[in-house]
């Protein structure tokens, strides 16, 4: 009634039709343009409101809302469709005596794409009365309040300005809600009054009413506004430490929190989902200026709320990350027969289409065989690199390792065939018989590992073969296990995890009230992150010591022993070795790149070379060296996981194994050193000597080209409809290769983790300039959530004059 009312005076006013049955309002919703609101003609509040993207949904929504109980009681018997108003929003205060209208304040709601949402409320900021678009609104207001017969009382008059000027939203016949926060605000931008001082004298001191100006002072008196808060991370409240400094700033007057211990906060993308709103003023506007500003610092930094913690996953990007997901995990991870990954190679690239060029080793090799055990992710390009020596390769596939992992061959290599596939047999003594079978004429000259599954059946059957090997003499035996790793470390005098393992609490109990919280626990034996929990104070982590006796692990059975360490914190980087009896040589150095983002203190953004003659190289490659040693690892591939700590290089862990990631980072590697990376060094330490002999200890410094691994990060969630940031990608300059697992259909969630992130992308130029435009291109698209086009969901409106926080004030100021 309100829009026809000002329609018929001439003035804007909001499109609509309205119908009991479809055929009634079908040629509106065909001829206006999306999104539209739909809503019941007598809703109540935000009841049955609704923002419909489609003509599909619109026809949905209306036959959904004749059939369900509206919120007053009673059905709904008319369906009111609206054009949806773009443009600023703004609110008139008003108070009427006997068709006189004067303005109390003119405000405007502060509006930004955030979290994925194009329109998050920031602030309820005032408007100066006469500013350009105070002077077309309060006239505009006027006419509406005399269109709707609003002679007496006050009003709150929610407009937006259109291209077409302004257009009422809704005419509140009533004063400003909020509780009334805003009052001495209102009264500080006035000098003196409020809608509400107007509203009594209205009705009850004409003289006082006379005596209020028709808009207030310009320019207004003070500073000050309404802020919304805006949450950047979701979780159970366990304490809300930033209302407290906020009630502590030089301009708070007011605070009305939304979120309270015990609850839940969620990212802000609506008024819903917003975690409360507080008064700030000041005489001084820099003053003013300045706290807000540190209010959306604290927003930034996730300073508001601490949050009960929960299992955070410890994954590193080095562990096939892109490559395999795990059943269960999130959407992004591509399943173990990769129907879902998306792998995109460069291929206009002139340096990348070289090939590999035929290598002969030995005089014999095509009269040579090569076993590599189980052949998966680099693994494959290990093979690829043999066989292009002119060597057979026969797989071993070890007990348990699946058909689906079997196919995880990296894009680069293409097809790939084998001489021959052997599987584990029931001892060790049956799998060599069965492997010389395989090989028959052909001479076995080494035994390779083709993956982290593979390093155990690696040291024993290359023992057995009589081939170069690291063995498995007394612990060696076990340094795979992660336990291990660090107690021979340490048993070598290098710096190590402080640790302490168990099976009841009070075998750890002593060390965990001694130690630095927080504190990682685990299952000794556990595969990737199974139980992995990092635990903030003793008594979190009692309960999870406990927990992990009471759940199946992964690989099945029950956990029978409880490891807990150190939280190491510093720096991460990655040290890639290739060893020949005992010679151990630097190919690559790595450091990860985490920043904080969606409210975790720690997502990854990217893999990054170090250079070999920087102070850090030179500490990381002799600590690792000592490693190698400690370990036992005389040869092969190694690929060693450091944090930089304020004491020196610890060991994360040891992958004795080729760096993951389906050798990806292999032509990145290559032009860092000018021709060579991990994959080519590990196949001389095994079969060409000489080649092995003349590879230099460490990378050249400078490196002979630039780039990185960039880790895609998402600030966005919600249903895939397009891609068309994958586009962009693949156009520039740098670009090498892209994968991921979110693709058209799928669901992209807040990167949060390594579970959580998109994918990731290799670039590399010659010119470090055209490297960091191309990374910088990513960084924006990210952040503006150019990445992809996501569905728009059904969206439930609420006009924020209805909406309340709790009433749950901490105070005031005095």
């Amino acid at each position: 009634v309100q829009q026809e009312l000002v329609r018929e005076r001439g003035m804007r006013a909001v499109r609509q039709a309205s119908g009991e049955k479809f055929e009634e309002v079908e040629e509106f919703l065909r001829t206006e343009q999306f999104p539209v609101v739909l809503k019941p003609t007598d809703s109540a509040g935000s009841d049955g409101v609704k923002l419909c993207h489609t003509f599909e949904e619109a026809k949905e929504h209306f036959h959904h809302l004749l059939t369900v109980e509206a919120v007053n009681g009673g059905f709904n018997k008319e369906v009111l469709c609206q054009e949806f108003l773009q443009g600023k929003e703004y609110v008139i205060d008003c108070v009427s005596r006997n068709g006189v209208h004067k303005v109390a304040m003119v405000w405007v709601y502060d509006k930004r794409p955030t979290n994925g949402s194009q329109f998050v409320y920031f602030g309820l900021l005032p408007v100066d009365p006469c500013s350009e678009e105070a002077k077309a609104l309060i006239p505009y207001n006027f006419g509406v309040l005399d269109a709707l017969g609003m002679a007496h009382g006050p009003s709150h008059g929610e407009v937006i300005i259109t291209k077409d000027g302004p257009c009422l939203v809704e005419m509140n016949c009533r004063a400003h809600g909020a509780d009334g926060n805003w009052v001495p605000l209102a009264r500080s931008l006035t000098g003196g009054y409020s809608q509400v001082d107007v509203a009594a004298s209205a009705y009850l001191d004409e003289a006082e009413f006379n005596k209020i100006p028709n808009v207030p002072q310009s320019p207004l008196q003070a500073h000050g506004q309404m802020v919304y808060f805006v949450s950047y991370s979701k979780g159970k409240v366990k304490r809300t430490p930033g209302y407290d400094v906020v009630s502590k700033l030089p301009s708070f007057h007011h605070l009305s929190p939304s979120a309270s211990v015990g609850g839940e906060v969620k990212f802000t993308v609506d008024l819903i989902t917003c975690p409360g709103s507080c008064v700030m003023m000041n005489d001084n506007g820099k003053e003013l200026e300045k706290d807000i500003e540190f209010i959306r610092y604290l927003e930034k930094i996730n300073g508001l709320f601490v949050y009960e913690t929960e299992a955070e996953s410890l994954a590193r990007p080095t562990a096939d990350t892109f490559g395999v997901g795990q059943e269960g995990t999130h959407n992004r991870s591509a399943t173990l027969d990769r129907t879902n990954l998306l792998r995109i190679m460069s291929m206009d690239r002139p340096e990348l289409r070289g090939g590999l060029v035929k290598r002969f080793t030995t005089m014999d090799a095509s009269k040579e065989s090569v076993v590599v055990v189980d052949p998966y992710s680099t693994g494959c390009v290990i093979v690829k690199e043999i066989q292009s020596r002119g060597y057979k390769v026969i797989a071993l596939w070890t007990r348990g390792f699946s058909d689906e992992m079997k196919t995880h061959v990296p894009l680069s290599c293409g097809k790939i065939s084998y001489h021959a596939e052997v599987n584990e047999g029931d001892n060790l003594g049956e799998t060599t018989r069965d492997l010389y079978k395989a090989a028959g004429k052909l001479r076995i000259v080494a035994c390779i590992c083709g993956g982290e599954a593979g390093v155990d059946m690696t040291d024993a059957l290359s023992e057995r073969l009589n081939v170069r090997t690291n063995g498995t003499a007394g612990a060696f035996a076990y340094r795979r296990d992660k336990k291990v790793q660090q107690e021979l470390i340490k048993d070598a005098g290098l710096r190590s995890i402080r640790q302490a393992a168990g099976k009841q609490w009070s075998d750890v109990e002593s060390f965990l009230k001694s130690e630095t919280f927080p504190v990682v626990l685990k299952p000794t034996d556990s595969a990737g992150t199974d139980g992995v929990k990092l635990c903030h104070d003793i008594e979190e982590a009692k309960d999870h010591f406990h927990n992990l006796f009471q759940v199946e692990a992964v690989n099945g059975g029950f956990n029978t022993e409880v490891l807990c360490q150190e939280f190491l914190q510093g720096k991460e980087y990655v040290v890639d070795t290739a060893s020949r009896d005992g010679e151990h040589k630097t190919v690559a150095l790595w450091c990860y790149d985490k920043r904080p983002a969606n409210g975790s203190a720690f997502v990854y953004f990217g893999m990054v070379p170090v250079e070999s003659d920087s102070l850090e190289a030179k500490l990381l490659i002799n600590y690792t060296k000592k490693v190698l040693d400690a370990l036992g690892m005389k040869n092969g591939p190694g690929h060693c996981e450091v944090i930089l700590t304020a004491g020196g290089p610890c060991l994360v862990e040891m992958n004795c194994r080729a760096q993951g990631g389906d050798g990806n980072w292999r032509p990145l590697s290559r032009a860092l050193t000018g021709g060579y990376s991990q994959v080519e060094a590990s196949v001389d330490a095994y079969l060409d000597k000489k080649s092995f002999g003349i590879l230099p200890a460490i990378p050249p410094s400078p490196s002979k080209a630039f780039g990185q691994e960039v880790i895609l990060v998402s600030y966005a969630e919600g249903d895939v409809i397009g891609t068309p940031g994958y586009d962009e990608i693949k156009e520039l300059e740098s670009f090498v290769y892209l994968e991921t697992g979110v693709a058209v259909g799928g669901r992209v969630e807040h990167t949060v983790d390594l579970l959580t992130s998109v994918g990731s992308v290799i670039v590399m130029h010659s010119d470090e300039a055209v490297v960091k435009r191309d990374i910088a291109k990513i960084r924006q698209m990210e952040q503006n959530n150019k990445l992809f086009i996501l569905k728009q969901t059904s969206t439930m409106m609420r006009a924020v004059s209805t909406l309340n926080f709790k009433s749950l004030s901490l105070g005031e100021a005095n």
